[in-house]
């Protein structure tokens, strides 16, 4: 059996879908109560689980084999995540499959310096590992960015003119489903990247071909877009590493591409103009 972590979300809840379409089985491992009661009445093997909370943990990983690793954006998600490693490994799980970031192994900016040491972790359990590295989600245009693009026709960054290789989080799913079912990934570190590395203001245009109406990217200065950060709730301390992946992305580092994706999946990875595509009608 396959648990799949943070199966609310973004990427894992696409992990789950592909993972059903593949008929491997699998426990769905919630951050809410509300949701893990909402799957089981559609009849998944459903759990809610906190990090924090080693018990929700043992139970959720007892009789899996594999585990797909997603931890949820906290301050100390470092430790969290360690914990949980633990308790895989106490549970007997296997393998585990970890959702990491772009560079975690050269531990260049704030969120790689989160996420190595649960890599490293993870390679001392003796456990089998496949680490998924991706760029920045292609659904984030979505997740955080529809808000002002509906309203002001405009999105925010300080990115200024860098280029990144945005993927999709169906892309990195795929690569995903196979990590936790084929031995063949054991052992390995996958870089995952669109076709192409975009700065925002392509985006920008691409978003305005596919909707129709101008939109616009907007670069401040760091320091601005972190009072706007700030200013709307987030912890001082999860605004700075976001504003150390926008340097990091000045920095020329996340304009690589890789071929990960095609060489696990045999597909080439999707384009951000076919997503901008798909989601025009929800940015109107």
């Amino acid at each position: 059996m396959i648990c799949v972590t943070g199966a609310g979300g973004t990427l894992g809840s696409e992990v789950l879908v592909q993972l059903q379409a593949a008929g491997a089985p699998l426990r769905a491992a919630f951050h809410s109560d509300d949701k893990a009661d909402a799957a089981r009445a559609r009849g998944m093997d459903a759990v809610a689980i906190d990090y924090a909370d080693p018990d929700t943990l043992r139970d959720a990983f007892t009789g899996c084999d594999s585990l797909f690793l997603l931890g949820h954006n906290a301050i100390d998600q470092t430790e969290l995540e360690i914990a949980a490693v633990d308790q895989a490994r106490a549970a007997g799980v296997r393998r585990i499959v970890k959702q990491s970031v772009l560079g975690a192994q050269d531990e260049a900016y704030s969120l790689a310096l989160v996420h190595r040491p649960i890599e490293q972790a993870i390679e001392a359990s003796g456990m089998a590992w496949t680490f998924l590295r991706p760029n920045s989600f292609m659904q984030n245009v979505m997740t955080f960015m529809s808000p002002t693009i509906r309203a002001e026709s405009a999105f925010y960054s300080a990115s200024a003119d860098a280029r990144i290789s945005h993927v999709d989080v169906r892309d990195i799913a795929a690569v995903a489903v196979r990590a936790l079912t084929d031995a063949a990934h054991e052992g390995k570190a996958y870089t995952l990247t669109g076709p192409d590395a975009l700065t925002y203001d392509e985006l920008a245009t691409l978003l305005t071909q596919a909707t129709g109406r101008t939109i616009l990217h907007v670069d401040l200065p760091p320091n601005e877009l972190r009072y706007g950060l700030v200013d709307m709730g987030m912890p001082d301390e999860i605004a700075d590493r976001l504003l150390d992946l926008e340097r990091y992305f000045r920095s020329g580092a996340a304009a690589r591409v890789t071929d990960d994706i095609r060489t696990v999946t045999g597909r080439a990875p999707r384009t951000f103009a076919n997503y901008a595509s798909e989601c025009a009608t929800l940015l109107g």
